[in-house]
């Protein structure tokens, strides 16, 4: 399976309203009709994750044209991905997840299936480049746990993880 995700959204999924840029802002992985949508919820307005979630994170609206906000390179996301799951360290399984999310957004990764073990869920993933396979298990993230992960991917070298195009 091949997922296509947009980026963060510029409106609010409940409101309308807009996202403005460094606002906080809830971001969810949903499944309607067989297909993966994005939606972007104002914090004021993120009353739980919609039906059908697969995983939902926080962050902040961006800035298209603010410093910093390059994007990043999905092969070298990968490499630290692996990294992380070859050392599989349990205190990084829960950025592991986390930077699956991101690798499946940005089509370096594939949903090849799931499957429930011990009465948890696990995500079955493929690189597209035949890295792998990889089981990643589903977490269930609070918002400290999900706050904490977004700076410990701001922590990855710049030039580890920025497209070399960017310069």
């Amino acid at each position: 399976m091949d997922y296509r995700l947009r980026p963060i959204g510029r409106t609010c999924a409940a409101s309308g309203e807009p996202l403005p840029p460094g606002s906080r802002c809830v971001s969810a992985l949903v499944e309607r009709d067989g297909e993966l949508v994005r939606l972007d919820f104002a914090e004021a307005h993120w009353s739980g994750p919609p039906e059908g979630t697969i995983g939902h994170w926080r962050s902040r609206a961006s800035d298209a044209g603010a410093p910093g906000s390059q994007p990043l390179d999905p092969d070298s996301l990968m490499e630290h991905f692996e990294r992380l799951c070859e050392e599989d360290v349990p205190a990084t399984e829960k950025l592991r997840y986390v930077l699956a999310l991101l690798l499946l957004q940005k089509k370096r990764l594939k949903l090849e299936g799931s499957r429930t073990i011990d009465d948890d869920d696990w995500f079955e993933l493929i690189g597209t480049r035949a890295e792998g396979p990889f089981l990643i298990r589903d977490q269930q993230l609070n918002a400290a746990e999900i706050e904490e992960l977004q700076q410990r991917l701001t922590t990855i070298p710049n030039d580890e993880c920025r497209s070399p195009n960017d310069e």
